[in-house]
């Protein structure tokens, strides 16, 4: 979660980085049309419908640059908004505003676009029991906004990062030797809150992790028939996530199988950014 007790923990540090490669030494041009501060205000545009998302971001960006910039809305991360709209105002240093739009939009845009597609992916699966799960195939040093804009869509998230949980795949497995052994190995180890998710390729691998007690399996990469008969065979015994090749026009078929989650690592690298800009900027007189 995105919130004020946690932005200079977990959020300033990148967006400080994303303003530091944009402005490696000055802003030339702004610096050559604006060479002395002076107060104006521009206006935030939508140009396409979408889901909001990221708009305590956008502001934190210029803030960063001058705490007194002020931006106003009435809107909020998850309204739905139609092109044209006018989501709000920046008020501030015109040479802040001008630096700082790039990199503002381009969180905004981001996480608009997660949280838009997100969206229509889970209305997809809209009164079925399968809930739909992001993935850490995000973009690196993004992932705190992807996969909050992922929540904000209205799906959930998979593990933030490896420390989160155990998720026993392939290679782990090939490492291990077995997939009990693993299983085994994974659960001596892990703190006895940590559930065990295993990764399981066949309905024979689905029967071994099944009698290791793994809490959750995931099918990977099993074509709907094996999937019906994984679920079958289940019956209840571990939870069961499907992953791999999942698409918005899968996502009802693999609903009507049964899982109890389909994971999509497309919800963030898939997703197309939403058009937004920062127009009209004008200066003011104080």
């Amino acid at each position: 979660m995105i919130n004020g007790v946690t932005t200079k923990v977990n959020v300033d540090q990148y967006l400080l980085s994303a303003l530091a490669e944009d402005i490696t030494g000055e802003d030339v041009t702004t610096n050559a049309v604006m060479p002395d501060p002076r107060r104006g205000t521009a206006e935030l545009i939508c140009k396409q419908d979408g889901i909001l998302c990221g708009l305590a971001v956008f502001e934190r960006v210029f803030q960063l640059l001058d705490e007194e910039t002020v931006f106003q809305t009435d809107f909020r991360d998850g309204d739905a908004v139609k092109k044209g709209d006018v989501i709000g105002t920046v008020t501030g240093n015109i040479q802040v505003l001008l630096s700082g739009e790039r990199t503002a939009l381009n969180y905004l845009q981001r996480m608009s676009g997660i949280a838009t597609f997100t969206r229509e992916m889970v209305q997809e699966l809209s009164g079925s029991g399968t809930k739909l799960l992001d993935t850490r195939k995000t973009t690196p040093n993004m992932r705190i906004f992807e996969k909050y804009a992922v929540k904000v869509g209205g799906a959930r998230n998979h593990r933030y990062n490896l420390s989160d949980g155990v998720l026993l795949k392939d290679n782990h497995i090939g490492a291990a030797g077995s997939v009990a052994a693993a299983v085994k190995m994974a659960r001596e180890y892990a703190p006895f809150v940590r559930k065990i998710e295993v990764e399981v390729e066949n309905l024979e691998q689905l029967q071994e992790a099944l009698e290791a007690e793994a809490d959750i399996i995931m099918l990977d990469n099993m074509d709907d028939d094996t999937m019906r008969e994984a679920v079958k065979r289940t019956a209840g015994r571990a939870q069961l996530e499907c992953s791999g090749n999942v698409t918005k026009e899968r996502l009802k078929i693999i609903a009507e199988i049964g899982v109890d989650y389909v994971s999509a690592g497309a919800l963030t690298y898939g997703a197309p950014i939403m058009d937004l800009s920062l127009k009209n900027l004008r200066p003011i007189e104080i």
